[in-house]
């Protein structure tokens, strides 16, 4: 329980040196070492830990020095690891081969002059991290002025595209062994290339630094590439034959990005929060990558981080919060009357069976339902619960994974819809309302409620958002929501700045049927009348006062008046 948590560590360095809690990923080594795949290709959606595993890799196999020639030694960071206790053939690759490793990371930017500027700079700084090369004065002089141009950065961008195939010819003349290459989040200038309109060029670069450095190349020992999204070959790697794929489709390699259930447990142990374990399974569990089931690393580890300092605190969703989850929003936007049926029993806890489609790009992605489905599913928005064959075609049935999850939709839905209730006409809502028109009241709230999309396991919560957006901007009233009143909590109160106008108390009440609606209606007045909700307003000096009973079912409602 002593040892930090690592929120936002991705340095397997730091994680050893500094004691924080690791959950051991170092038998990927020997599996890559073991399938001899040339350029290895994984795709998992973010904060899965795709970062801190291509670090641990570096650590593990770079024959290291720094910039004066020094040689270093990690090798101490896996002397606890499991990697060092499998057979000895595996220990004689550890700090073997010299490393190139580059990010992505920060290619996404809103014009592609600063995106390029953000990538050369990467570029320029791993040259610059290899320059200890430059101290034997092997490498001829015209070598030595190309070396010094990228790592300065004053070579062309299409100089760039060759970049890093050259290092590779200048690492393995120093080092006499093949070169590994690490490349991190390589989709992210794509994906922001697409967002601000410049996809094509940035394509065209990051397929001419791939295919020079990943295809034909003689002085590669192999790649390992990670991203959120698998760009087609097409695309970004052309003619690339060697590619050895990795979705979370994908079996082998399973357990090496998320936490297992094995491994949650035993951080429960560890943080004794066994108690807290079924909480967690609920909220970040659900993932299916491969044959193996997973929970999202980074929530757990922000979990378990919260419930050590406050062990009664509630459970949140805290990889909501590592970016916009704008395709959430984007998926709500685009959806017809009849996706939104689908959104909607989505979370209700229903699946949908979807066509695969792995390789798109970001182009493609809004050109059909079937694409968007496909992208949310390998960024991590479904779960995979089971696949089919027909036709030369495959087939998975997906849902949404946990809770966690399920809060980023309704987030989003909620959010949505009360943007577009800000572009809506509601006038006639609001004039229905004061003249007592509850047929008008009905009408127009109904028409609102169609337009929006429901969540079956929080009715009331819903309806009471909902109405309470569509009600705000009501020009001359005061809405207050869930306000003490009398002998209970009334829902909405709705009262004019002016005392001497009509004020008004809204109570709901949720239905199990059409037919059930006016009961329900009816009930609602009632308690109004009997819990004294309207005291409240009297309190503050208003004395016409008026009583709407609302019921709901589904997307059906009912206002009636006392």
């Amino acid at each position: 329980m002593s040892k930090p948590l690592p929120i936002g560590v991705e340095n397997f360095e730091m994680i050893c040196t500094e004691e924080y809690y690791y959950v051991d990923k170092t038998l990927m080594v020997k599996e890559i070492l073991e399938k001899k795949s040339s350029v290895n290709l994984f795709t998992r959606p973010r904060r899965f830990g795709k970062t801190l595993t291509l670090s641990m890799l570096q650590y593990y196999f770079e024959d290291v020095y720094d910039v004066r020639g020094n040689k270093k030694d990690y090798s101490y960071l896996f002397e606890d690891k499991k990697i060092l206790k499998e057979d000895e053939k595996y220990r004689k690759h550890m700090g073997h081969y010299p490393v190139i490793s580059l990010t992505l990371k920060s290619g996404k930017q809103a014009a592609f002059e600063g995106c390029m500027t953000a990538l050369i700079n990467n570029l320029a700084e791993e040259f610059e991290r290899h320059s200890y090369i430059l101290k034997d004065c092997i490498m001829s002089p015209k070598k030595r002025e190309r070396f010094e141009a990228y790592m300065d950065g004053e070579a062309s961008i299409d100089e760039y595209k060759d970049s890093l195939k050259f290092l590779c010819h200048c690492l393995k003349e120093w080092h006499g062994e093949k070169v590994i290459i690490l490349l991190d989040e390589y989709d992210v200038p794509l994906e922001g290339a697409y967002q601000y309109g410049f996809y094509d060029k940035m394509a065209d670069f990051i397929r001419g630094l791939f295919e020079a450095a990943l295809k034909t190349n003689n002085s590669l020992y192999f790649a390992v590439i990670t991203g959120c999204l698998r760009i087609s070959k097409e695309s970004i790697f052309t003619g690339l034959n060697n590619l050895d794929i990795n979705s979370i489709l994908t079996v082998d390699y399973g357990e090496y990005f998320g936490f297992t259930e094995p491994e949650v447990m035993k951080m429960c142990r560890d943080y004794e929060l066994e108690d807290k374990f079924q909480e967690m399974k609920n909220w970040y569990n659900g993932y299916l990558f491969g044959d193996t089931n997973v929970y999202n690393p980074w929530s757990c580890i922000k979990y378990i981080k919260t419930h050590v300092s406050k062990r009664d605190a509630y459970p949140e969703a805290y990889w909501v919060n590592t970016s916009s989850n704008a395709i959430v929003r984007d998926l709500i936007e685009r959806a017809d009357d009849s996706q939104k049926q689908v959104i909607e029993d989505l979370i209700a806890g229903g699946e949908i069976t979807i066509p695969v489609h792995e390789d798109i790009t970001y182009d493609e992605i809004y050109k059909s339902t079937n694409n968007l489905w496909n992208f949310m599913f390998f960024a991590g928005y479904f779960k995979k619960t089971g696949e089919s064959f027909a036709d030369t075609q495959k087939y998975i049935t997906i849902r949404i994974p946990n809770y966690e999850v399920k809060h980023i939709y309704k987030e989003k839905v909620l959010s949505w819809f009360e943007e577009k209730v800000k572009e809506t006409d509601r006038s006639a809502l609001f004039t229905a309302i004061v003249k007592e028109d509850t047929a008008g009241f009905s009408r127009e709230l109904q028409g609102l409620l169609q337009q929006t999309i429901s969540f079956h396991d929080f009715y009331e919560n819903f309806y009471h958002g909902f109405v309470a957006g569509v009600l705000t901007g009501m020009k001359g009233y005061i809405i207050k929501s869930n306000r003490e009143g009398g002998n209970g909590r009334s829902d909405i109160f709705v009262y004019p700045i002016d005392k001497e106008e009509q004020a008004f108390v809204l109570e709901f009440k949720i239905a199990s049927s059409i037919k059930e609606l006016p009961q329900k209606a009816k009930e609602a007045v009632e308690q109004i009348i009997e819990r004294e909700y309207e005291q409240e307003l009297r309190d503050l000096g208003y004395i016409n006062i008026k009583r709407y009973g609302i019921a709901f079912f589904s997307k059906n409602c009912l206002v009636i008046s006392e």
